[in-house]
């Protein structure tokens, strides 16, 4: 079974615009940029075939759901599902975000710090567990719809609340982490699932906006803290021969070097401040060429964001290590953190040292007053440990995350380096010229 889904957060609604709560209120409706926005979305999912729309019953769901229909090459009908409703915010809906601060400020502290302890008194003596419940009616959603669409491609339209909490139980991430996900209006993610609910999911896109018009999402203004962008490096010969690579210091190829031009492009506006690299040659030439629009910019070469050592699977394709190996690198597909690599290493020991040198890089370069802004150029396996880390997954989950070659995944550390990391955008690969789908090389480490 596989399923691939897309996740749609409605656009921009007059609630959103006044800076207003809106949890299950239907008070709310569309200004004109989130019709607007509605349609670009449609006009990028328009030539993919999907089987299914889901949406929430609150207008302003529904609207961006058929605006979105009216768009598609070959529109299916909306369902409405009641499981697709916005967060229950009951005592707080209609209020001004100021004005909860005023009059529910321990509640809203605890809301934004622990969400999933946070909790509503109603009618005087009922405890309501918002994010709980919240989370629990996303996994009844995947529990209901999942077994439904074997091998197809569902849309499903909904809110921030509810849309960051599917994502966790998709993944299997705690509660805790739900202000760890960003949502934007309009914007675009996918998930492909092996199986139903509890079964492997990856995560191949967060948060794509580049069809608003907005190449990386925005984050509020802060006066210090850091921005990460971590990049894979463009695509080399033994990536499209899906030869393993591991320490093997091959280069880009002319597709990857063409890859990496087109991050350059993607990223040319951005007033970067750092770039730190891998010392293989791949992403060295990959972070080069990006920089060429920031020459004064000078690389900084982490050798801990070298990628993972394969041993003796090195240079060789996948028929050959089962030839070799029999049984170990299925072993690797379903089990990833079991597996020794013959005289090469093991995901937990890659995990420590890349984890160790991106608290290192955060450390070094967050440590300031000034907001900065760098690149981390690195490879699949070193990109993936990172994020399953930001995500509060484990090496096990090494799988749920996709990195394309030339991909970029967009992090913030809003308020300093000591506060938690908020996942941006995973996997953007729009400017590779895919679309909303990663169409990158298979190949593989």
């Amino acid at each position: 079974m596989t399923t691939r889904v897309i996740i749609v957060r409605h656009g921009q609604s007059n609630f959103n615009a006044l800076q207003k709560i809106q949890g299950r209120s239907d008070l709310s409706v569309l200004t004109e940029t989130g019709q607007n926005d509605a349609e670009k979305v449609g006009k990028a999912l328009k030539d993919i075939n999907i089987d299914a729309i889901y949406c929430s019953p609150l207008q302003r769901a529904k609207t961006t759901a058929q605006i979105i229909q009216s768009c598609l090459v070959n529109p299916t009908e909306i369902n409405v599902n009641n499981q697709l409703i916005e967060v229950d915010l009951p005592l707080w809906e209609n209020l001004s975000k100021d004005e909860v601060k005023e009059k529910f400020p321990d509640d809203y502290r605890c809301w934004h710090k622990t969400p999933q302890e946070f909790k509503m008194i109603l009618d005087g003596e009922k405890e309501h567990y918002p994010l709980l419940s919240l989370y629990q009616q996303a996994k009844n959603f995947w529990s209901d719809i999942l077994a439904k669409h074997d091998n197809q491609t569902i849309l499903i339209v909904g809110h921030n609340g509810i849309n960051r909490c599917l994502i966790l139980t998709a993944l299997g991430m705690h509660p805790a982490k739900y202000h760890a996900l960003h949502q934007s209006n309009c914007c675009i993610n996918v998930l492909n699932f092996v199986g139903g609910l509890g079964d492997t999911v990856q995560i191949e896109s967060l948060n794509q906006t580049a069809h608003l018009g907005v190449s990386l999402p925005s984050s509020r203004p802060s006066q210090k803290g850091i921005r990460l962008l971590l990049v894979r490096h463009g695509e080399t010969q033994w990536n499209r021969e899906g030869r393993f690579q591991g320490i093997r210091d091959i280069p880009l190829n002319e597709n990857g070097k063409n890859q990496a031009q087109k991050a350059a492009d993607f990223l040319k506006d951005v007033n970067l401040n750092f770039a730190v690299s891998s010392p293989l040659a791949r992403p060295k030439e990959t972070a080069e060429i990006i920089l060429q629009y920031h020459p004064e910019i000078s690389l900084d070469f982490q050798p801990d964001l070298t990628e993972i050592c394969h041993g003796l699977w090195e240079g060789k394709l996948e028929t050959e290590i089962e030839a070799g190996f029999p049984g170990l690198l299925q072993q690797w597909k379903t089990q990833p953190e079991t597996v020794q690599m013959p005289e090469g290493e093991n995901l937990q020991q890659v995990w420590d040292r890349a984890i160790a040198c991106w608290n290192n890089i955060v450390k070094i370069y967050g440590d300031s007053e000034q907001h900065k802004v760098g690149i981390v150029v690195a490879h699949d396996a070193i990109n993936k440990v990172i994020l399953c880390y930001l995500l509060g997954l484990k090496p096990d989950n090494f799988w749920n995350v996709k990195q394309g070659n030339g991909a970029v995944s967009v992090i913030d550390y809003l308020d300093g380096i000591d506060s938690q990391p908020l996942i941006q955008a995973v996997n953007l690969t729009s400017h590779l010229g895919g679309g909303v789908l990663d169409k990158t090389a298979a190949g593989a480490l």
